[in-house]
């Protein structure tokens, strides 16, 4: 294997979450496709055409020339007009053609995997022409494919692989957006500390310190006596993390304690994908 040991991980977790999907979605009759899921706006058929259209970036393959039509209402930014090119273009493909592009894919992917040698340092190409690390574009990557398989595990109503190698790369990626929503989004009080406490498949708890000058910064180590303690399971916190859905829908599953105007205020900007 030429690939860095630093990238190994995410490409393992990619492989994993896009070989589920694959499965998935290979005995799915035509009706099926168009089961809504979790994601907003999107059926089965417009994520399972999303994660083609994301590694088809990551191939390097040129964007699709397509206009998008003006009744999308779920698409209310320009990053959301970005991804729903990809998603739009294959809007009226069969099954047939979607498992074999998805299939097709994935070959071209894996070898590129066999043969990626690149650092992770390495400067590629990311959304809207913007650059970012290989390592960085790769973890984002599967990231959003594990995610994606949850969301098609959802409308399929087939659970599974919440503590796969895809839920560790995103417990990492999710942990990492926390200080940013505590201290910046919530406005949580300086020489704070807010304790995140999650169970289930994939287990952690976490303290969020915001130090005198309003910073945030994640930290392993208990706190005594926080500001406020958030107590949910893995699934939920997901859920929440990425908009599948509201607080108030997930209330039942979700404990908080200390200041109410603090939790609600974390909560409500709980979301960090776009």
């Amino acid at each position: 294997m030429s690939l860095h040991p630093t990238l190994q991980p995410y490409a393992d977790a990619w492989t994993h979450s896009v070989e589920a999907i694959s499965e998935l979605v290979q005995p799915l009759a035509e009706a099926e496709w168009n089961r809504r899921t979790p994601c907003p706006g999107w059926s089965v058929r417009d994520v399972v055409s999303h994660v083609i259209g994301l590694d088809c970036e990551m191939l390097g393959d040129p964007r699709p020339i397509h206009s998008l039509p003006r009744d999308l209402f779920h698409v209310t930014n320009e990053h959301q007009r970005y991804m729903e090119m990809q998603v739009d273009v294959r809007r009226h493909h069969t099954a047939p053609e979607m498992t074999s592009e998805l299939e097709y894919v994935i070959i071209r992917r894996n070898r590129q995997l066999r043969n990626e040698s690149r650092d992770p340092g390495t400067k590629v190409r990311g959304p809207f022409g913007s650059e970012l690390t290989l390592e960085e574009s790769m973890r984002r990557h599967a990231f959003d494919v594990w995610v994606h398989e949850q969301d098609l595990r959802t409308a399929l109503g087939r659970p599974g692989n919440l503590d796969s190698p895809g839920a560790l790369v995103a417990r990492d990626v999710l942990l990492g957006e926390l200080p940013r929503v505590v201290a910046e989004d919530a406005q949580a009080p300086r020489s704070s500390a807010i304790v995140l406490d999650v169970h289930g498949p994939v287990e952690f708890l976490r303290t969020i310190r915001v130090d005198i000058q309003g910073r945030g910064t994640l930290e392993t180590a208990p706190a005594l006596g926080p500001a406020a303690t958030l107590t949910l399971d893995w699934e939920t916190y997901v859920r929440l993390a990425c908009g599948r859905v509201s607080p108030e829908s997930v209330s039942d599953r979700l404990k908080t304690e200390g200041d109410p105007e603090l939790t609600a205020a974390i909560l409500n900007n709980f979301t960090v994908t776009q």
